[in-house]
């Protein structure tokens, strides 16, 4: 795939390198999983009448909803939302949809795509505009394996997200998720199973519970949903605490000080649920969180330095989101079993722009069910790509038929 002619404006790699000055890495940090990481955000975004099945996902994306926050309205922190372009800049559009690299590709370099990152991180150092609201739009995908009469095949679930993040006193952050909502089988294989099984408007997915439950899922359009995503004065969380946007504008601005503080929540999370993901996911989530919130720029850069300088984590060069747009890849150390089979999660960043493009979750190791319906290794199963991350003066307009 050609590149961008905006790749031959990054800083020379002899700069880059010389600017990284890399934390040691110290191998008693390395802390082995002991479980898969609880994602609250989606858990408690979902609907509590019947349509939260149409709506159910295997999907972690980034960031989770603080535990303080559970018995009030939501503050969530998602990542790739997927992504962002820092400050008043953009993020570029799909070039497209069908032009992707398969997981594999690109190299598992380390010092070179370590080299991307921190290109990455020395673009997102740029100065930022302000403004009254920290606004993206997503669009995402998300894959289940179906079965009905007999057949089994992959079915889509498509949306746009629109989130609008209030950063003054008194304004309220909204989010507002599925519009555009399409459930359907996903490729025309799929279709031809789906009408040989009769064409049924609701089939059955695995719930990815060991007891083997089964879920209806209804195919069809939906309705968006609107909730409020701030709690008083807070608008984000950043591991267990809930912060607002003068939190946000005191974080540590150095990669040192960045990891430290990150693993000081790690160490208190793991130790209020007496277990936890492995410190370098943890932090990974979280710093890959922090390059999608109004931080300053330069915590943004420290973020991405963070990323790098971890033990564990694969940096790929020249991968392709779904959306066909290149960066370098940061995958996270563990894998995650669902019901599709074995998955691992990434994130793509722009080391161009210093945007975060995409968070998705690539499949490793499909189950017997995901085979039968044509899932191969290296598909993305799932996805939340960034098509636009800026600042705004006003509030986003909340459709009509919209539910809460």
């Amino acid at each position: 795939m050609k590149k961008p002619a905006k790749r031959s404006e990054r800083h020379d790699v002899m700069d880059v390198l010389a600017d990284a000055r890399p934390d040691a890495l110290d191998p008693a940090r390395l802390t082995d999983p002991t479980r898969q990481r609880q994602d609250l955000a989606r858990i408690v975004a979902e609907p509590a009448d019947s349509r939260s099945a149409r709506r159910w996902t295997g999907f972690r994306p980034l960031g989770a909803v603080a535990l303080t926050a559970v018995a009030a309205s939501v503050v969530v922190a998602v990542g790739t939302s997927g992504a962002q372009a820092p400050g008043d800049r953009s993020v570029a559009g799909p070039a497209s949809p069908t032009t992707t690299r398969t997981p594999g590709a690109g190299e598992d370099v380390r010092v070179d795509g370590r080299i991307e990152l921190l290109s990455a991180a020395r673009n997102a150092e740029t100065a930022s505009a302000k403004g009254t609201y920290w606004q993206t739009t997503t669009q995402s995908r998300y894959l289940n394996v179906a079965e009905a009469n007999g057949q089994t095949f992959a079915v889509s679930n498509t949306s746009t997200e629109q989130w609008s993040v209030g950063v003054r006193p008194g304004n309220q952050s909204l989010m507002v998720t599925g519009l555009d909502a399409m459930i359907q089988p996903w490729t025309a294989a799929d279709k031809a199973r789906w009408h040989a099984a009769g064409s049924p408007d609701t089939v059955s997915i695995d719930a990815g519970q060991k007891n083997g439950t089964r879920r209806a899922y209804a195919l069809g359009t939906d309705r968006p949903t609107v909730m409020r995503t701030n709690v008083d004065g807070d608008i984000y969380a950043v591991g267990p605490d809930n912060v607002s946007y003068e939190d946000l504008q005191k974080l540590p601005s150095t990669s040192e000080e960045l990891r430290r503080y990150l693993e000081g929540l790690y160490a208190r999370e793991t130790s209020a649920d007496n277990a936890g993901a492995g410190r370098s996911a943890f932090v990974l989530r979280q710093a890959g969180n922090l390059a999608t919130m109004p931080v300053k720029p330069a915590v943004r850069a420290a973020a991405y330095r963070v990323m790098a300088e971890l033990p564990g984590v694969r940096v790929v060069r020249h991968v392709t989101d779904p959306l066909g747009r290149e960066g370098v890849g940061v995958e996270f150390p563990d894998t995650y079993r669902t019901a599709a089979g074995t998955t691992r999660q990434r994130l793509v960043i722009d080391p161009a722009t210093g945007a975060m493009l995409c968070d998705q979750d690539l499949l490793v190791e499909p189950s017997t069910g995901a085979e039968e319906a044509g899932l191969k290794a290296g598909t993305t199963l799932n996805y939340r790509a960034t098509t636009r991350m800026s600042w705004g003066e006003r509030q986003i307009t909340v459709p009509e038929n919209a539910g809460s």
